[in-house]
């Protein structure tokens, strides 16, 4: 006879969130989080996201997560019901998510890797525009970038900080990296590119005592950066779990017509 599936559940610290958890908290034995083979998350696409970096960080390793929206928007998240737990995540469909490998060199020589969940990004830190060089698998593709940053955007976070500032939204499981510029000055008519996930990504900044730049996974800073190497990190892979009909694609293509 098999074991017994272990869930743990996690809930944002809102009102609403405790709330729902409160309502689950009788309706199933619940395990610590670091015991779980599986995680129910109550909240938003942010909490998604702050579970999700704490599932890279599980002792025993990433499992899979439900999620139920209490939040706003919650395009990571299914539809919030307090009833129909079980049926629902025996029915449930996965849908995996790459993160991002951040490796950034600091000025002062120190290392820092940090994993990205929907991006890594390059921003000036102060009012002088960032002067950025720019190669992909070790071949300089822009020469001199200057603008306010540089972002780096996976399929599951195309739709988020990378669409407001005009990059493409990339379908889930296109294999795709979208590089996008934010506000860039020189050369004005480059717009960003679309790279194949196994293409390595180096930024190096111009002149990093002048115009520093820091570095962002997700919402994780390095200050004071004088390169930052990104790539698609595949032994650090995650699985989501959706209603059969949340459509996830689907949402994310008619992202491209909301007005």
């Amino acid at each position: 006879m098999s074991a017994p599936i272990r869930r743990a559940l996690v809930a944002s610290p809102t009102a609403q969130a405790q709330t729902a958890a409160e309502q689950l908290a009788n309706s199933a034995d619940w395990v610590d989080f670091d015991d779980a083979d599986y995680v129910i998350a109550l909240g938003g696409d942010g909490f998604m996201l702050q579970t999700l970096h704490r599932m890279l960080e599980r002792r025993r390793g990433p499992v899979p997560v439900f999620g139920m929206n209490l939040g706003t928007v919650g395009f990571l998240m299914n539809e919030w019901r307090g009833y129909g737990l079980e049926d629902r995540l025996a029915r449930a469909k996965p849908f995996r998510v790459t993160p991002l490998q951040m490796t950034a060199t600091g000025i002062d020589g120190r290392v820092q890797t940090l994993p990205a969940i929907n991006e890594v990004s390059l921003l000036r830190e102060t009012r002088q525009t960032a002067k950025l060089e720019v190669m992909v698998n070790e071949r300089v593709v822009l020469p001199e970038l200057a603008c306010d940053g540089i972002l780096a955007a996976t399929p599951a976070g195309s739709t988020a900080y990378n669409f407001s500032a005009q990059g493409p939204i990339l379908p889930l499981g296109s294999a795709l990296i979208a590089l996008t510029p934010i506000s860039p000055f020189r050369p004005r008519r480059w717009r960003g590119a679309i790279l194949p996930d196994k293409a390595r990504i180096s930024i190096r900044v111009l002149d990093p005592g002048k115009r520093p730049v820091s570095a962002v996974a997700d919402q994780r800073e390095v200050r004071d950066v004088a390169q930052v190497d990104i790539c698609m990190d595949r032994s650090r892979e995650l699985t989501l779990m959706f209603d059969p009909e949340h459509a996830l694609d689907d949402r994310i293509t008619m992202e491209q017509f909301v007005a």
